[in-house]
């Protein structure tokens, strides 16, 4: 946190000094009404002349806190601006180096929580927070030091009411609290990603029929939120009560009475004395009392900030220091072995060969680790052993710039930008002729759909339409086809395509295939007869490999798989 506020101290230097003159000609008008009382109660002829300028230092002093306060209001508010700003930028950087596969492992909800709401949550720490310190150290310290200098005893008695409201704190930082505090957090989290969830899947939802399950996800959502939040709020409300009760102004002046009356009586304090006490008696307490309703804000403020420090804290995708180009687009995975978690691997000892000119599809049963193989070759992630070859050279040792320009991926999962299809198609080459543009939305046949929209290729997605997801799907393939990198990975490319327009992207593949890799993940017979070698995967290990015809021939772990999915008569 201090190194990414390091180019901001200035910032923060201004405010707090302008915070303490501000604080310190408030006090200005509270002394004048003192020094007022104590003139004219004192015994024999009134100073006319001093009385003014009790009462213009007083106004003078109350017109320096409004500008003073005012200042530093602003410039707080300017400093949390461009702090929210870095913050955004810093988390755009680290979020734009980071391995795309850790984009897979995270909640889409709690994600945009992090950028969006935390972001914004650290407000009051900017914006009020320095304001607040000084006026709750520098107010009470002048009050004191004054206060003293008039009768000590009386003084420590004025600070019963801050004593019991400290002595409150140490209850709202308990281990207890902590956590329900995180629970909290936890439960706004898991609210976000369940509307996020829901809304996504609505038309799925809708489809077949499962929309008491989905809003019942949702409510169990909501349900739990608001039982975290009353066992937060039961937690907190008595302490909370205490220190409001302790620091509010009917209960300060009862002590100060009490107390000064008491010295009164015993001939020990003038009765023009206990004039100040009342007055900055309420001084002493007020600025801790706004700290203390600021306290909530502020621990919400250090747990966004924690939650900003974890997303900074990722580690980036590592770049070679002297990246090495390949030499051609032959791809080896060599002994590869990875996992998400220490100790739970997904793929276990994978050794094949990608030739150019060549299709290789991937089949196996859910969660046999096909998806994540595929992942590998864009370097979404890198291998916890063993090597993913390009061309000769270990991935690590290519530059991303370098990979991305050899390496094109369609993935079933399509994220399209809030930007023209012409954008949106020509992502990874920003200059591509608009012809070119077209053709390759012809070959992943969608250039006639496109013409549909309103505004043809300049339609905004997300603002004039929103595609379906076989239209989102074989907008992406077009935006792999036009890059025209020597390698293409398709990751059920075409799940969402009628069998029509699947036929037809296949054939165009095919045309196109020329010397290029192809790895694709297939689901459906069609596919998996097109391709050249077929990749039987089981339990994250390569059971089976062979030509299509080869492996249904030989009645093994292949063929009893498509049987069992429909593909083959028992």
């Amino acid at each position: 946190m201090p190194r990414m506020l390091r180019p901001h101290v200035r910032s923060f230097a201004a405010v707090a000094i302008l915070q303490v003159v501000g604080a310190l000609a408030g006090l200005a008008p509270l002394l004048a009404v003192v020094e007022l009382g104590r003139t004219l109660l004192a015994p024999g002829p009134v100073d006319e002349a001093h009385l003014w300028w009790v009462v213009t230092a007083g106004a003078a002093g109350l017109l320096v806190r409004l500008l003073f306060t005012a200042a530093s209001s602003g410039l707080g508010h300017v400093l949390d601006g461009q702090v929210q700003l870095t913050f955004r930028r810093l988390l755009a950087a680290r979020l734009g180096r980071v391995p795309i596969g850790w984009f897979s492992r995270r909640r889409t909800g709690e994600l945009a929580k992090v950028v969006g709401e935390d972001v914004s949550a650290v407000h009051p720490l900017i914006a009020h927070a320095p304001g607040e310190l000084v006026s709750a150290f520098v107010v009470p310290l002048v009050s004191l030091i004054y206060l003293f200098t008039i009768d000590w005893r009386l003084t420590l008695i004025t600070l019963i009411p801050v004593v019991l409201a400290i002595a409150l704190v140490p209850l709202l930082m308990l281990p207890a609290r902590t956590r329900e505090q995180e629970e909290f957090d936890a439960a706004m989290g898991r609210i976000a990603s369940s509307v996020v969830e829901f809304v996504q899947g609505i038309s799925v939802v809708k489809a077949f029929g499962g929309s008491e399950r989905a809003h019942g996800k949702f409510l169990s959502a909501v349900d739990d939120f608001v039982r975290t939040f009353f066992r937060w709020v039961r937690g907190m409300s008595l302490v909370a009560a205490g220190m409001q009760l302790a620091l509010s102004p009917p209960f300060v002046l009862l002590v100060v009475l009490i107390g000064g009356t008491s010295l009164i009586r015993s001939g020990s304090l003038a009765p023009a004395d206990l004039l100040p006490f009342l007055l900055l008696g309420l001084g002493l307490t007020a600025p801790v009392a706004a700290l203390g309703h600021g306290f909530d804000d502020m621990q919400a403020a250090g747990r966004a900030v924690g939650r900003i420090r974890e997303v900074l804290d990722v580690e980036p995708l590592p770049e070679p220091a002297h990246p090495v180009a390949p030499q051609g687009h032959r791809v080896e995975l060599r002994d590869v072995r990875f996992g998400y978690e220490d100790g739970r691997e997904v793929l276990r000892g994978i050794d094949l060969v990608l030739e150019p000119g060549t299709c290789t599809a991937v089949v196996g049963p859910s969660g046999s680790g096909k998806s994540t193989l595929v992942q590998l070759l864009p370097r979404f992630f890198d291998p916890d052993h063993g090597s993913v070859v390009l061309g000769g050279v270990d991935l690590r040792e290519i530059g991303s710039r370098q990979l991305y320009r050899m390496v094109s991926f369609v993935f079933q999962d399509v994220r399209l930008l809030r930007a023209s299809v012409a954008d949106n198609i020509a992502l990874a080459v920003p200059h591509a002729e608009r012809d070119d543009v077209v053709r390759a939305a012809r070959l992943a046949h969608i250039h006639d759909r496109i013409l549909e929209l309103p505004h043809g290729y300049e339609t905004v997605i997300g603002e004039d339409v929103k595609l379906s997801g076989g239209e989102a799907q074989r907008l992406s393939l077009a935006r792999a086809l036009l890059a025209d990198t020597p390698v293409l990975v398709l990751d059920e490319a075409t799940a969402f395509a009628d069998p029509q327009t699947e036929q037809a992207i296949r054939q165009a593949l095919a045309t196109l295939g020329g010397d290029r890799t192809i790895m694709v993940i297939a689901h459906r017979l069609e596919t998996v007869a097109d391709a050249d070698t077929v990749v039987m995967l089981e339990n994250g290990s390569i059971v089976e490999r062979g030509r299509p015809a080869e492996l249904l021939a030989r009645e093994g772990r292949f063929a009893a798989f498509w049987r069992s999915q429909g593909g083959l008569p028992g």
